[in-house]
């Protein structure tokens, strides 16, 4: 792992009538070469193996995430490779900082040479404090307030405005010095993938300028008239359910109107376009499908002249970086049987796979049966249930799987959670935040994986503060009648 920089002080956190104090950046460390891979599913065992030996799960410590960082790296190098492939295209990758807001990750795609792209002030907090520039971050939340545009402004990241409205609030706000790069997201329309809620481009999508709704198309044109300071595209179709064809297909449209804009102006106000993130994730299995190349190609087929060099290019990939990088570890805390179907009943359930448990057949997860060793379970598969903590019946992360048949103080592994999962886990049922570690292998002479730790398990104390300790007697109290 590397070492992270010194924190901010408390005493210079900022305030909101102040900005953010710039951590020291995080200059991007030289490639070495990384050993072969052991496959993912092998990698894992051992390092779920190994994590039980260290004490790192146990019936202590019943629930934990882990990060393979090594693997972080190849991901990030096959995503770079995939562009670098296409001469000529200028290109800042951004790493979309909800798919893990936990800042030794953030610094550590920092030291990739990757940049940040964040949607709120929390997350912006998160980008500075992990050490990207403010030319490598990327701001995009779809209801800035004022005070979130004047800190962004004050820092010099680029911000894209989701709607007209927020176009002329910048322009109030804007000051003449700003180093800020500036663009507006428009909605393509082209129309959803197979998961709703991950699908962008729709008729009535949220976000951006809707490009086919009545006279929207010159309104855009329009804007950037009125705004030479408004230089950058930006459109995201969608993520994970979204085919690649499709998101091809939006990211073209933007690009078709960059042409157009910049021919109706008679010169090139647009610069750059930013095509956000959404390369969908396969659950299936433990390889990369598709991979970055894969959506590479079929983005030069939709618009070959994106990649000319006339346009900086922006991408926010997440989920695709990170999540199959990752798992959880939980602890089976009893096995009952029900209806003539076995359940386990672990500690991951809704509350670190919110998803998956609300939506199973948009998120399935593949789970591993370990032992209370760490080692894999043999034996002949049975149909369980793979239960949670949380209460209600809903809580269930596995329907009717064929596993080996579980115990009282055996593990399982949910694999491919390395984002979203672990690193922003639901509150629900005071549940407390998982331990969050990120590992490597063969660390040392002994060949074993190491560890470090991204973020402790929460305390009880914690979890209190949180729910009003501090104010306990606010309603209650002498004279306290609200």
């Amino acid at each position: 792992m590397h070492p992270e920089n010194s924190a901010t002080n408390a005493d210079t956190a900022a305030s909101p009538d102040s900005p953010v104090p710039l951590a020291s950046p995080v200059p991007p460390v030289s490639p070495v070469p990384l050993a072969a891979p052991l496959s993912r599913t092998a990698g894992f065992a051992g390092a779920l193996r190994q994590a039980v030996a260290d004490g790192l799960l146990g019936e202590d410590r019943p629930v934990a995430g882990f990060l393979d960082t090594d693997g972080v790296r190849r991901s990030v190098s096959a995503l770079r490779e995939a562009f670098d492939a296409v001469p000529g295209a200028p290109v800042l990758h951004t790493f979309a900082a909800k798919a893990s807001s936990l800042v030794p990750v953030l610094r550590l795609l920092a030291a990739c040479g990757m940049g940040c792209e964040v949607a709120s002030p929390g997350e912006l907090r998160l980008a500075v404090e992990a050490g990207f520039t403010p030319d490598r971050i990327v701001l995009d939340s779809p209801a800035k307030t004022r005070e979130e545009l004047r800190l962004a402004m004050a820092l010099g990241v680029a911000v894209n405005a989701d709607n007209f409205a927020e176009l002329r609030r910048i322009g109030e706000l804007r000051p003449p010095e700003s180093g800020s790069v500036f663009g507006l997201r428009v909605n393509p329309q082209v129309g959803g993938g197979s998961i709703g809620a991950m699908s962008t481009a729709t008729a009535t999508s949220k976000f951006g300028v809707a490009l086919r709704d009545p006279g929207a198309r010159e309104q855009v044109v329009q804007a950037f008239a009125d705004r030479p300071w408004l230089t950058r595209l930006h459109a995201h179709v969608g993520s994970q359910g979204c085919p690649l064809e499709l998101i091809a297909e939006g990211i073209a449209q933007t690009y078709l109107l960059a042409e157009e804009i910049n021919e109706t102006l008679g010169t090139r106000q647009v610069t750059g376009i930013d095509m956000g993130g959404g390369l969908p994730v396969n659950f299936d299995g433990e390889e990369d499908r598709p991979a970055f190349a894969d959506y590479v190609r079929v983005l030069r087929a939709a618009a070959p002249g994106l990649f000319d060099g006339r346009y900086a290019l922006v991408t926010e990939f997440g989920r695709s970086l990170l999540a199959k990088n990752g798992f959880i570890g939980a602890r089976v805390e009893y096995t009952k049987d029900a209806g003539g179907r076995r359940i386990a009943l672990t500690h991951a359930g809704a509350q670190v796979a919110t998803r998956t448990v609300f939506m199973p057949d948009a998120w399935p997860l593949r789970v591993g049966a370990f032992d209370g060793e760490g080692l894999p379970r043999s034996g002949p598969p049975m149909v369980q249930d793979v239960a949670g903590p949380c209460c209600f019946a809903g809580d269930v992360v596995a329907h009717a799987r064929e596993l080996p048949e579980l115990h009282e103080g055996d593990f399982v592994a949910l694999y491919d959670t390395g984002a979203y999962y672990f690193s922003t886990p639901w509150a629900y049922n005071s549940l407390p935040r998982p331990a969050v570690y990120g590992f490597t292998h063969g660390g040392g002479a002994d060949g074993r994986v190491r560890f470090a730790t991204v973020r402790d398990a929460q305390t009880l104390d914690s979890v209190a503060a949180e729910s009003g300790l501090a104010h306990a007697d606010a309603l209650t109290g002498p004279g306290r009648r609200p």
